[in-house]
């Protein structure tokens, strides 16, 4: 079995990779750290021309029709440069407004794919156990949307977003125009990693009916959005342990470099394990959503992975570089903060952990029930 990538598919990590490295230097990104823009307009403006903004768009929608596996191979290469641009969500909610959003779903898509729309999407409260806190009810034809939807990447910026909400029949996506002149207040803040997001506040914010996505939406994109923020993760992570191996190979104490300790190199030899363990979770999962196999288990492994590897590289990386890894003026900071920010928007482990435990417990297909009185001690 070959699982080596394709001509097209290796092209397309080299042109993300070079395109990101070009424009993310340490420099610009102190720049950047300084510019007060949402994300960097002149790199964003490369991702469109050179398509790495509709590589998930389907083709009726004026995208490349790519799948995850592509999407994965530029997003890791973005997690290195830790490139500031909106990317995944902007594909992702296009790709998902297509497929299931009828014939305005395809529309919006399309202006998405021409970059005359920028859409981004919030799935935070299917990753933690907090409730939904956007609140769906029927009135007239339509709907009435109450509550608010907490740190909406870009909510402030952008011109549409795909947000959950608490309907009649449980929680589903919704569709929402954030030009309206009405109804929508804005509260924008700064997220862990400087990425700019807002408190939407809605209050009797009308929705049209083909506002509100089907359910195989959600179940659709749930999978997708945990793929993108774990290739984003292991892009991050990879690249923390390889400035910290240049790091530990130079810095010297006791007449030695620090990398030919024996504690700093199981610590770094711990990290990549944890690394290429997430980079196979990682590859199971987008092969089977690129072949239409069922995924959830596979997403939530990879999520709780996901989750684990971004905080304990983090935490070695940093404190392998003592005091200068808090130093602002050295890059290795900006790793663990994009880290931390993907590690929340992935609900962390522990949440993670309890839907799978869940799945596991409604799916036992190999038999693995007890009864614990008959077996106390398992």
């Amino acid at each position: 079995m070959d699982f080596q990538l394709n001509e097209d598919q290796r092209a397309i990590a080299d042109m993300a990779g070079g395109l990101f490295a070009d424009f993310c230097t340490d420099e610009r990104m102190r720049a950047f750290d300084t510019a007060s823009q949402p994300f960097m307009a002149d790199l964003w403006g490369q991702c469109v021309e050179t398509g790495l903004h509709g590589l998930a768009i389907p083709e009726e929608a004026g995208g490349l029709g790519l799948g995850m596996t592509e999407l994965m191979l530029v997003l890791e290469a973005q997690g290195r440069a830790l490139a500031p641009v909106p990317l995944w969500r902007h594909q992702l909610a296009a790709a998902t407004l297509a497929r299931f959003g009828g014939a305005a779903g395809v529309e919006t898509a399309q202006a998405a794919a021409s970059n005359s729309l920028l859409i981004t999407l919030a799935l935070d409260g299917l990753a933690s156990s907090r409730p939904v806190g956007l609140r769906l009810t029927r009135s007239g034809d339509g709907f009435r949307l109450d509550g608010v939807a907490s740190a909406v990447p870009l909510g402030a910026e952008v011109c549409r977003a795909l947000l959950l909400a608490q309907g009649e029949a449980g929680v589903c996506l919704v569709s929402v125009d954030l030009r309206a002149p009405a109804g929508i207040d804005k509260v924008p803040g700064v997220f862990t990693n400087g990425e700019p997001v807002a408190d939407l506040r809605f209050d009797g914010f009308a929705l049209g009916a083909d506002a509100v996505l089907p359910p195989a939406a959600l179940a659709w994109l749930e999978p997708r959005a945990i793929a993108a923020l774990a290739a984003l993760q292991l892009g991050v992570s990879a690249e923390q342990v390889r400035r910290t191996v240049g790091y530990v190979s130079e810095r010297r104490q006791f007449d030695r470099a620090i990398g030919s300790f024996q504690a700093v190199q199981m610590s770094l030899a711990d990290a990549h394990i944890a690394i290429e363990a997430l980079r196979s979770a990682l590859w199971q999962l987008v092969y089977r959503l690129d072949v239409g196999l069922p995924t959830a288990p596979e997403a939530l492994a990879t999520r709780y992975l996901a989750c684990e590897t971004g905080h304990s590289v983090g935490h070695k990386a940093q404190h392998v570089h003592g005091g200068i890894g808090v130093d602002l003026t050295y890059p290795i900071h900006r790793y663990l903060y994009w880290s931390r920010a993907l590690g929340l928007a992935l609900g962390g482990p522990a949440a993670t952990l309890e839907r799978l435990g869940d799945w596991l417990a409604d799916n036992d297909t190999l038999g693995w029930k007890y009864d614990l009185e008959e077996n106390p001690t398992l």
